[in-house]
């Protein structure tokens, strides 16, 4: 036995030796300046004298750029390359190629879906809201490599692409996915008898816009009233959500943000001049950021009863500026509060009336009425508020 016990120890002693070896092994440890700029030119001169594999000045140089604003910790906020960049302006613009997924980095330091975008291959892979995708193309990623992935998951057209998701049940899937143009039409809208009915995918620069013509289409067909569906609506631009509340609120404040310093950054208020029907709005875990301002919004003011489960929670604004070398950033810069003065970071928006979606659901919206139950708890809202009038 204790010959036993003599071996364990050599083998312990001989890792030990070894780990030691390997922390000392390139004279124990750098001496650095204290000037941050010297720092980092120190390390940069070790890296490229001790790494196993070719690096360039430019590798570096983005990666010591992308470092500064990784270390806020922030999943929101992030250096862009020129071509990152330009994809981001796709995004704002909305045409873009590739599979539909708005993502997030978590607090898990994950890649967390804050929504398919609705229609998308994604959407109609089944990718829900809350998945973890662990994998793109077999390579893994975390919440670090963030753009990264993205930027494998976007593509030409009609070529596929395999994810790895982490469900909210625990269980891995692999999904295969073909890219496409994701340039949807942002709002879409029909007729649900006497009842107007307008999907809202995400806001993008033409939205508002879109949002109006699809209104005085339905109003001008005579419609009660409307449901308005931001259920797995990531955001987008603030402007396009602020000029939607605008058309549907009476005269006063719709949102403001500060900054750190408790300056005001931005405000938007509405005019006298609004939609009087009632209205009803569908919500749920995968409604964020601007779609959080607009039902948000209308809940303060009363203006329409919010159905189904609560929003997502991100209520900080994010400013995208470009340098002159094509590089870019998007920067938390303020917080945004509704007219309460309430800030929904983190907290979301509560619905009225709480319903949680069959898990049988196929979809969701007017194809899917038989069986999605929130709009038909949100029809039901709406016919007996048309009939106190």
């Amino acid at each position: 036995m204790k010959k036993y016990i003599k071996i364990l120890a050599c083998i312990i002693l001989l890792i030990a030796t070894n780990l030691f070896s390997f922390i000392l092994g390139m004279g124990g440890f750098i001496k650095v300046d204290k000037d941050k700029y010297t720092q980092i030119a120190q390390l940069e001169d070790f890296v490229k004298k001790h790494y196993l594999y070719e690096v360039t000045d430019k590798q570096l140089l983005e990666g010591e750029l992308k470092g500064v604003v990784s270390g806020l910790n922030d999943p929101y906020s992030e250096y862009y390359t020129k071509e990152e960049y330009d994809r981001l302006m796709d995004f704002t613009t909305g045409k873009f190629f590739g599979i539909g997924v708005v993502i997030t980095k978590g607090e898990d330091n994950l890649i967390t879906v804050i929504s398919p975008i609705k229609g998308s291959p994604a959407d109609v892979a089944g990718v829900k809201a809350g998945d973890k995708i662990l994998k793109v193309a077999d390579q893994e990623f975390s919440g670090d490599k963030l753009q990264e992935a993205s930027n494998l998951m976007k593509g030409k057209k009609g070529t596929e692409i395999k994810i790895t998701l982490l469900r909210k049940t625990g269980e891995t899937e692999d999904l295969t996915i073909k890219r496409d143009e994701i340039r949807v039409d942002t709002v879409n809208s029909e007729l649900i008898g006497n009842i107007g009915y307008i999907d809202i995918l995400q806001f993008d620069e033409m939205t508002s816009k879109d949002f109006e013509k699809n209104l005085k289409e339905l109003e001008s067909k005579n419609v009660e009233g409307i449901i308005l569906d931001l259920r797995g609506n990531p955001g987008g631009v603030v402007t396009s959500a602020a000029e939607i509340a605008d058309l549907l609120l009476p005269k006063g404040n719709i949102v403001y943000a500060e900054t750190k310093n408790g300056k005001r950054d931005f405000e938007f208020d509405s005019d006298e001049n609004h939609y009087s029907a009632p209205l009803v709005v569908l919500v749920n875990e995968g409604s964020a950021s601007a779609s959080e301002l607009l039902s948000g919004a209308l809940k303060d003011y009363k203006r329409a009863t919010i159905v189904g489960k609560k929003t997502f929670g991100k209520g900080i604004v994010q400013t995208a500026v470009r340098f002159s070398n094509g590089d870019g950033i998007k920067l938390t810069t303020s917080e945004y509060f509704l007219p309460s003065g309430k800030s929904i970071h983190k907290l979301g928006v509560e619905p009225d009336v709480e319903v949680e979606l069959n898990k049988d659901t196929k979809g969701i919206g007017p194809n899917f009425k038989d069986t999605d139950n929130q709009l038909q708890k949100a029809i039901e809202i709406l016919q007996s508020e048309i009939s106190k009038k």
